[in-house]
This record gives C-alpha cells, sequence and structure tokens, in this order.
C-alpha cells in the first residue's frame, strides 16, 4: 500500500483534537511548566546509562571476576538497555526530550549505542507508526514478516495457529535482527519509498553511518569483553545474549500490547485512499494505555504505559502523560471517543496474548 495516498478526513467529531490542544495547552500554562523534560528526566537518563555502562565496566577492568556474577552483570545491563531505548532514546529521536534540538539528536543516537540505527527508528516510529497506526501494509510495528501475524487483514499461514505460545520468543530476539540484517533491509526499502530525503538525508551517508556504528558496537560490546573479561569466552556470549533477550522481550512487551488487542481497530482506508476518522480519532480508535496507577512501572518504561497520551501528543515528554491523561480521557469521553485502557501490565500482557491466538486462526 502507497503510504503517500493515505488520506485522513474530517469527521462529525473533528473538533475533538483541537478541543483537547487547548485543554492541554492551557494546563501547562497553569501549571507554568515546560512541554519537555525536566529535571527528573536528566536524573533518569544518568540512572539508566549508569546501569547499562557501570556493570560493562566492572567486568572490563576486572571488579567482577566471578563467573555467576558476570552473567548477572549482563542481566543488569539488558535491563539498562532496556531503559535507554525507552525511557531516553524515545523521547529525544520525537523530539520532546529538551528544546535544545542538538540535545535531542545527541541523545537520540544511544540507539546507535545499543546496537540499532537511530535513522531508521526514527522512520519506521515516528513517520511510519505513528501516522498510519494499525494500517496493514504501511504500520511496521504490526508487520514482523511471516512468522507472525499482527493484523486481521495480514496473509494467514497455518503456523500462526501457535503464534500466542511462540511469539514471547520472536520478541526476544528483535534486537538481534536490529544487529544484523534489519537495519540495511529496512534502509533499501526506505530509499525506494523515497523516505530517506523527507529526512533530509541521503542513502549512502545513512548507510556508511549504518556500517560504522555496528562495526562499533561489536568491537565494544562483544570483542572487547571477550579480550578482557577473566571469564570462559561462552559465559561471556551467554551474557551478551541474554542481555539482548532481556531487551527484546521489553520492547515486545510495551509496544505490542499498545496496539494488538482485542479492543483496538485495524482500519483500512477505502479505494481511493481515504480513511473513516480523523489522525487523532484514529489514535484513539488503534491504541490502548495499561498500568496507569503504578508509579515506578511507568517511570521505568519511559510513560509508554500512556500510549493514548503518547500516540496523541508525541512532542511532550512522557514525565507529562499521567497528568495529561486525565484530560484526555474526559474530553474523550465528552466527544464519545473510545479511551482504551487495562488495568495493570499483566492483564495487557494476557489480553494481548488472548489477540495473537485470535489472529492465528484461519478465519
Amino acid at each position: 500500500m502507497d503510504y503517500k495516498k493515505i488520506k485522513f478526513v474530517p469527521n462529525s467529531k473533528g473538533d475533538f483534537i483541537s478541543v483537547l490542544r487547548k485543554r492541554v495547552k492551557a494546563n501547562f500554562q497553569e501549571e507554568n511548566k515546560s512541554i519537555y523534560g525536566n529535571i527528573g528526566m536528566v536524573v533518569k537518563t544518568i540512572f539508566m546509562l549508569s546501569l547499562y555502562l557501570v556493570p560493562y565496566f566492572l567486568m572490563i577492568f576486572g571488579v567482577i571476576t566471578n563467573p555467576y556474577l558476570i552473567i548477572g552483570m549482563w542481566l543488569l545491563m539488558g535491563l539498562g538497555m532496556s531503559g535507554i531505548g525507552l525511557a531516553i532514546m524515545h523521547d529525544a529521536n520525537h523530539g520532546a526530550y529538551s528544546k535544545n534540538k542538538k540535545v535531542n539528536k545527541y541523545l537520540g543516537y544511544v540507539m546507535n549505542l545499543i546496537g540499532a540505527s537511530a535513522f531508521n527508528w526514527k522512520v519506521q516510529h515516528n513517520v511510519l507508526h505513528h501516522s498510519f497506526t494499525n494500517i496493514e501494509g504501511v504500520d511496521e510495528d504490526i508487520d514482523p514478516g511471516i512468522l507472525m501475524r499482527l493484523s486481521p487483514h495480514a496473509k494467514y499461514y497455518k503456523m500462526h495457529k501457535y503464534q500466542h505460545i511462540y511469539g514471547w520468543f520472536l520478541y526476544s530476539i528483535m534486537t538481534f535482527l536490529w544487529l544484523t540484517s534489519k537495519d540495511f533491509r529496512q534502509l533499501k526499502r526506505y530509499k525506494r519509498l523515497d523516505l530517506i530525503k523527507g529526512q533530509k538525508r541521503t542513502y549512502r551517508s545513512v548507510l556508511i553511518e549504518t556500517i560504522f556504528s555496528k562495526i562499533g558496537y561489536y568491537a565494544y560490546a562483544l570483542v572487547i569483553p571477550l579480550i578482557f573479561i577473566s571469564a570462559p569466552w561462552w559465559i561471556i556470549v551467554l551474557g551478551f545474549i541474554s542481555m539482548h533477550l532481556i531487551t527484546g522481550l521489553a520492547i515486545g512487551l510495551i509496544f505490542q500490547p499498545a496496539h494488538v488487542m482485542p479492543t483496538t481497530d485495524f482500519p483500512l482506508p477505502d479505494d481511493i485512499g481515504s480513511m473513516e476518522n480523523n489522525w487523532a480519532i484514529h489514535q484513539l480508535y488503534t491504541t490502548t494505555n495499561f498500568s496507569p496507577k503504578s508509579k515506578i512501572f511507568s517511570w521505568y518504561v519511559g510513560g509508554l504505559n500512556y500510549q493514548v497520551e503518547h500516540h496523541l501528543f508525541p512532542n511532550i515528554c512522557h514525565v507529562h502523560y499521567k497528568r495529561l491523561s486525565k484530560i484526555v480521557k474526559e474530553t474523550a469521553q465528552e466527544f464519545n471517543l473510545p479511551y482504551h485502557s487495562q488495568p495493570t501490565f499483566l492483564k495487557a500482557i494476557i489480553e494481548h496474548g488472548k489477540m495473537l491466538k485470535e489472529l492465528g486462526k484461519a478465519s
């Protein structure tokens, strides 16, 4: 499907987003707050980077030598890597971390620090996913390839009958695809779709950047540990794999239950490319919140349990989402629009599993 032909059209509830934006703007003015990050965001950034880097250096400099503790350090790095992606990189690449564009740019590049491509993330996530949420053939977040079926409009294969069982493992190996082939395949596709020029980059410059960032990542994350950590090589490789399994599973369990749920829609454009709703209302029908009362969970996952607020206001830092959620929910109810939310993270996972099983049926 050609994303350029898709158009979101006004409807009878088109005033929803204009009313909501006025209320959100008024709230920031009343509270005298910036839409960007605060000192808490800086503290979180230091914490997440430390959770990733401190265990690394403790192993490299020989402070930690016990094989069991070394595995433990890699597991901590996995939690740190997940936190970096969810709570730092995500806001930075949306331009929501700081009003300083250079701060956003360089903090966005921590995506490269953990082995992936910040450029590809921006195109896949910011451009395609946020613009065309849950639209089959355009939103790459619901297009993991033939191994899983995350949309009722995707082609069915017999193996999908068991995806509610094996899908969790595929989520966990997600970052290994970033480390190897996915970034290069995406880059070729984005060149063909003319998406690279829209980001004011050239295919050659992004390709060179991607190649060198991969080399740099493997050098510091695997080669240097194999040389300097005083443990059997298989312990180090096992630790490296465990770190990525944690990160992949965390990312999969945060992003997929936000959209692939029994309550969310998977709308398609009509023959001329027009969608039934405008963009903002489309986000309400295709997005789900979860665990809104858990402060610690929300802190760690970068406010991404408030996916509705994030999709409606991706340029606002996640530290404000909880406060805004009351405004968004009340406004949606006034316009008789859905506001999907699951009470806990566990409930969201269970419902996502049910949806995987439902999508695994031939019908």
